[in-house]
């Protein structure tokens, strides 16, 4: 006579859900950590190219060595890449933001001193002047 329970909740019960979720998700940290090495590797500029691929090839024949290994060996200066690398992006998007803000208050600047000429000139009112430099300025 069959049963009236489904075959997967009496062999698979709760805890072992919870330790399969929890083994694909330190299965996905590694393969992250795996990868992040394999970057760093080709990101690295103090290393020559048979080094690299020294790395890379203990990283891929030996996985869980070979990533224990870089760590140990070469995490320090990993941390500094990363460093290096996030204070260059910083920079780069800190000058792009000058150079914009720039362009745009000089453009405004330029504005108001021909708003000033034309009303040094007599071809605007005091009225019209204030109305076009509230304009500018908002």
């Amino acid at each position: 006579m069959p049963s009236a329970v489904p075959l997967a909740s009496q062999n698979y019960p709760l805890l072992n859900l919870f330790w399969t979720m929890l083994l694909i998700f330190i299965w996905v940290l590694w393969f992250f950590l795996l990868f992040r090495i394999i970057v760093d590797i080709f990101r690295s500029h103090d290393l020559s190219g048979w080094g690299k691929s020294g790395w890379l090839i203990f990283i891929i024949v030996l996985p869980f060595l070979g990533v224990f290994v870089y760590l140990i060996a070469r995490g320090n200066s990993m941390a500094q890449r990363d460093q290096r690398q996030a204070e260059q992006a910083d920079a780069a998007m800190r000058s792009y933001i000058q150079s914009t803000v720039a362009t745009s208050t000089s453009s405004t600047a330029e504005e108001l001193t021909k708003l000033a000429a034309l009303k040094d000139q007599g071809l605007l009112t005091d009225a019209e002047f204030a109305a076009q430099k509230a304009k500018l300025l908002a």
